[in-house]
């Protein structure tokens, strides 16, 4: 049986963006065109062209190396000023949905099941070693090569930007800010 907050969660996972927040910031990441917009309410304020993806373009994430790009309604979780990839705005993946939607298809178990839901019930970054996966966000390139990331889709997972654009992003970007992956 699904608990009275977590089906909230879950339905208010398809208001978008989050009535509360109609006018504030937000992130916008279109996996098709490769672009991601900040966005003020329904207002674009800056875009970022040639962003790269999962390896295996954008889905549902079933495990852990599947270079997948999960979409989805996420929040950035937590900030990493000194990541390998330069700097890391870290999702709140895997949510409520994914939980259910892993707990159904038999991609976890029970246990791994109530751990994501109570992080996020409880307001903390969900297990990041789960089956599903972990460590999904925007990222910049750190010592990358550029030439690379302008020819292909290269992450496990996350978003990458340049680290001219990461620079250029993170006056937007704060902790609990709403991010849309489609």
């Amino acid at each position: 049986m699904i608990r009275k907050g977590l089906l909230a969660g879950i339905v208010l996972c398809f208001l978008w963006p989050p009535l509360a927040i109609a006018e504030d910031v937000w992130l916008l990441i279109d996996t098709k065109k490769l672009q991601l917009q900040v966005r003020r309410g329904e207002k674009t304020v800056m875009v970022f062209d040639n962003i790269a993806i999962g390896r295996n373009g954008a889905g549902f994430k079933t495990h852990r190396g599947d270079d997948v790009t999960p979409r989805g309604q996420y929040r950035i979780a937590w900030i990493n000023n000194n990541s390998a990839y330069y700097r890391f705005f870290g999702f709140d993946y895997p949510t409520q949905f994914n939980a259910v939607e892993g707990l159904n298809w038999g991609l976890i178990n029970r246990e791994t099941y109530r751990r994501i839901i109570a992080a996020h019930e409880a307001g903390e970054v969900p297990p990041q070693n789960t089956v599903l996966g972990g460590q999904i966000g925007i990222h910049g390139l750190g010592k990358a090569d550029k030439a690379i990331h302008k020819l292909m889709n290269w992450t496990h997972g996350c978003i990458a930007l340049t680290n001219e654009q990461i620079d250029r992003l993170t006056p937007w970007v704060k902790k609990g800010i709403p991010v849309k992956v489609k």
